[in-house]
């Protein structure tokens, strides 16, 4: 591959890491328990291990490379809106689970969202703003 790496790029496989993370998360809070469980979790696990070892390339490419200072700019004030969102969900879902409104399995699973949704919210809203500067 001898594609200049971007940012965008970067970002985006972002949402691969929060999916096998949801992944991973639903094979273990399960209550019931299958044997092909155990094969997905083998599975996420070795797709993690070679996804990070092709990306760990990728990044290291994107470490040599000029770097776009507004594009840094740009994804350091969406990962502070971020930030505060994440804050507040987690507030929620604390607040939720000392109260009884939920277990702690799905306030597990509640996490895992948020941090799927935030994924792919941060990637959406680079991509719109690289677009309107553009």
């Amino acid at each position: 591959m001898k594609s200049k790496v971007t940012l965008k790029e970067i970002v985006g496989t972002k949402i691969i890491y929060a999916v096998l993370l949801v992944c991973y998360y639903w094979t273990w809070a399960r209550r019931d328990w299958h044997n092909y469980y155990d094969i997905i979790q083998n599975m996420v696990v070795i797709f993690a291990i070679l996804f990070f070892i092709m990306q760990a390339g990728r990044v290291r490419k994107y470490g040599k490379e000029k770097k776009d200072e507004q594009a840094i700019q740009r994804l350091n004030r969406i990962d502070a809106a971020g930030l505060k969102i994440m804050v507040a969900a987690a507030i929620v879902i604390a607040f939720a689970s000392a109260v009884a409104f939920i277990d702690g399995r799905m306030a597990g699973y509640a996490l895992v969202g948020t941090i799927f949704a935030i994924t792919v919210i941060r990637f959406i809203l680079f991509c719109s703003m690289s677009r309107k500067e553009s």
